[in-house]
Formats: structure tokens, C-alpha cells, sequence
């Protein structure tokens, strides 16, 4: 399950009339239907969406809402590098900005959890999903040959700094100054 699902577009961080929310148990049936539709073969199972949500302690999951229909979810896996689990947005709702709504939730997850990157792994073929992640501040690390076996496809790795690096030297110095 480390692979990162994206079933998303455009790097537009807009999402209007959007609300995200945790995602629940109780958003299965749905988040089942958007699998089928966004990953086909190599769509997740039932099993797996609850072994995420319930057993996974460190894991991160919201829900995009529009109205009281669910367009879009994403996970996260949390440590030091936190793991994008997936992103997926029913494709109606694509170029709203709606991914970039669910991966900056992630990615603010991730640095309250004191995680210093994230790392995800994303179809060679998806140029817009390596957008969005590139607008979030994703680079291209590396490249992991069959990754996506259904479909026999490569896979990008991508990995995003979350922690800014120390100031210049004497920085501290300088802060505390105002303070006496």
C-alpha cells in the first residue's frame, strides 16, 4: 500500500464550495465507487480502506465534500517521511483545485506529526497528477521500474521537504536581540 494513488489534476488550490472532513468507515460504499472509476485494476479493496482507517495508528485520511457527496479523499501514512498514501478526485470535480485542497491537508498533517518529508510514488503516465505534486513542492527523486503491476507501468518517486532548515548563522542571535 505505500504506492500513492492520483486521480487528480490541475494545481489550483481553489476547491469552491468544497469542505474537507475526515474520511470514515462510513464513507466506504462511496470511496469504493471512486476506486473502481479513478484506479481500475489497481483499485484498493474494502479490506484495505478499513485496515487503513482502523488498525493503522499514524494514518491521515480526508474526505472532499461537495453538498453531502463525497468528490475526492487522500490518505497519509505518518512518520519522518510520511508516506501520500493516495489522492483521488471523482473526475467531474477535476481542476477545481480540489486535489490541492486534499495534499495541503496532508501535507499539514504531516508537519504537525513532526514529519521532516514526504515521499510518494505516482504513475509515470500521470503528468497531471506530477503537476499538482510538483506545485506542492514534490520533486522527482527516482523511479521504480513495474511498480503498478496490473497495469505494468512505472512509477515517479517524488519527495517534499516539510521542515525549513536552520537559519543563517547567529539567526537565534539576532531574534532574541528584539526580545531584550
Amino acid at each position: 500500500m505505500a504506492a500513492a494513488h492520483a486521480a487528480t489534476h490541475g494545481p489550483g488550490r481553489s476547491g469552491g464550495g468544497v469542505r474537507l472532513r475526515p474520511l470514515t468507515l462510513e464513507d466506504l460504499d462511496r470511496i469504493m465507487e471512486l476506486e473502481a472509476e479513478l484506479f481500475g485494476r489497481g483499485a484498493w479493496s474494502r479490506g484495505a480502506y478499513v485496515e487503513e482507517l482502523t488498525v493503522a495508528p499514524d494514518r491521515t485520511y480526508v474526505a472532499a465534500v461537495v453538498g453531502q457527496r463525497v468528490v475526492g479523499y487522500a490518505g497519509l501514512a505518518g512518520g519522518d517521511e510520511a508516506q501520500v498514501m493516495t489522492v483521488g478526485v471523482e473526475e467531474a470535480y477535476r481542476r477545481r483545485g480540489i486535489g490541492g485542497l486534499l495534499l495541503d491537508a496532508l501535507l499539514a498533517a504531516a508537519r504537525e506529526q513532526g514529519s521532516s518529508s514526504a515521499l510518494l510514488e505516482v504513475r509515470a503516465s500521470d503528468t497531471g497528477a506530477q503537476r499538482l505534486y510538483a506545485a506542492a513542492g514534490f520533486v522527482p527523486i527516482g523511479r521504480r521500474a513495474n511498480y503498478y503491476q496490473a497495469e505494468h507501468e512505472d512509477a515517479v518517486v517524488m519527495r517534499a521537504p516539510l521542515r525549513r532548515g536552520p537559519g543563517p548563522v547567529g539567526a537565534e542571535q539576532v531574534e532574541g536581540a528584539e526580545d531584550a
